[in-house]
């Protein structure tokens, strides 16, 4: 698959390298797993001379011998002795940026917390003592968000503050997803837009394996994430194993739960028989895997609560792939795709209505979007985005099939909306279903 969007991050890169030639500049780039960090870094750097250093999960003196090994094939900087302290190779670094202008890519930066974690204090020391010197476009990148916030965003590390740029690669936007599926299969339908949405979210490295299988449509995405051989299969362990440790059984029990619609405080305890509000938390606050939900505009202490997971493709393997393991260990794939296909409307219903909160957000004319409910659960809004400073706003009532929309209930859902929150606000009313995707 060809590279796709991210103007606004390469612009970001490009300004800092200018920076760079007359002075230190220090680029954190944060994000989740296969969200395309690395190719970012790749393209941006085509065709330039700089050095790429994956930090993998060595002891302190091989790193440092791979390190030495590729600074000297890739820009040519000869370090003479063997040098097994990272602090040591670093420091060479920075002097050699006060002869020369260098650019240094760290992958997985957050893999040096593991080998030795006064690393980062030796490069806060050396960072300090050479940066005003140094012309070096130092660019770190890494995946595991609990480490990544911790390191650069904990107030107790060395390295809080040192960082000139910093910021989070997100998934594609819908409007990328559509551009990649029109170049690859112009007469696809919203069905197949959909499934690449629910089972992506947008991550560059999902969509990557479909379209280069040639998988362009919802029937061929949903037998390729059921090959015996699909990467899919396991992604989710893989992808949460290393934030999780060695706590994952229950936090993983909890995400299966949500994803399978009890998504109340209540319901969660009730079915795994125990109070789950600290780990709840965790997964919210440290994690960043789920939001709690309220309805637009409630009060921030409202009880009136529910939990959704955050990510697309963690939605759609905790519902469809993880509870299912023993289909899998015994080839019963065929089995794993019915089940899939069996309750697949029911589930993209609430994917679809996440599509169009996208899709409004995207366009930047909502300072906010969500859901609304009554406290009893039995009057229900889709799609609520107001703009606070024009005070307009949207109410959409959204269903996969476009013949059970019905506008005259969805007026009658308006009009028990709280006037002390929504009276300010002229609201278009609109029904979107598939057909508008």
């Amino acid at each position: 698959m060809k590279f796709y969007d991210r103007d606004k991050e390469l612009a970001i890169l490009q300004a800092n390298e200018q920076q760079s030639f007359e002075s230190a500049v220090f680029t954190v780039l944060m994000g989740r797993r296969r969200i395309g960090k690395t190719s970012l870094i790749t393209k941006f750097l085509e065709k330039k001379e700089y050095a790429y250093l994956f930090v993998s999960k060595d002891s302190e003196a091989l790193l440092c011998q791979n390190f030495q090994r590729d600074l000297e094939q890739q820009i040519g900087l000869t370090i003479y002795g063997e040098v097994s302290k990272f602090k040591d190779l670093f420091e060479v670094i920075m002097k050699e940026a006060q002869k020369r202008h260098l650019t240094i890519v760290m992958d997985e930066f957050q893999t040096l917390y593991k080998i030795n974690p006064s690393i980062f204090g030796d490069i806060q020391n050396i960072w300090d003592r050479y940066k005003r010197e140094a012309k070096i476009n130092f660019i770190v990148s890494g995946s595991i968000q609990t480490l990544m916030k911790r390191i650069f965003e904990d107030e107790s590390e060395p390295l809080y503050g040192r960082p000139t740029s910093k910021f989070t690669l997100r998934p594609f936007t819908i409007e990328v997803m559509k551009q990649i599926l029109q170049d690859v299969n112009p007469n696809y339908l919203p069905e197949d837009l959909l499934c690449l949405y629910a089972i992506t979210g947008g991550v560059a490295k999902y969509i990557e394996l479909l379209i280069d299988a040639k998988c362009y449509t919802r029937k061929k995405m949903l037998d390729y994430v059921c090959r015996q051989d699909s990467y899919f299969l396991t992604e989710g362990k893989d992808l949460l194993n290393q934030e999780f440790s060695g706590d994952f059984t229950t936090y993983f029990s909890i995400l299966q739960v949500i994803a399978n619609g009890k998504t109340k405080r209540s319901e969660i305890d009730s079915v795994l028989h125990k109070g789950m509000g600290t780990y709840l938390q965790n997964l919210e606050s440290r994690y960043e895997l789920i939001n709690r939900m309220k309805p637009l505009l409630a009060k921030k202490n409202g009880k009136v609560t529910a939990y959704e997971i955050h990510d697309n493709f963690l939605r759609f393997w905790f519902r469809f792939i993880y509870p299912y393991q023993s289909l899998i260990e015994r080839n019963l794939f065929s089995l794993l795709r019915s089940n899939i296909e069996n309750n697949y409307e029911g589930f993209t219903g609430r994917t679809l209505e996440r599509y169009f909160q996208d899709k409004f957000m995207e366009t930047e004319q909502f300072t906010q979007i969500g859901n609304w409910w009554d406290r009893k659960g039995e009057n229900e809004i889709d799609l609520i985005a107001i703009n606070e400073f024009t005070h307009t706003g949207l109410i959409a009532e959204i269903k996969r099939n476009v013949h059970k929309l019905s506008m005259s209930k969805l007026q009658e859902k308006i009009a028990i909306l709280p006037k002390k929150d929504f009276g300010e606000y002229e609201f278009e009313t609109i029904g979107l279903s598939l057909q508008d995707m």
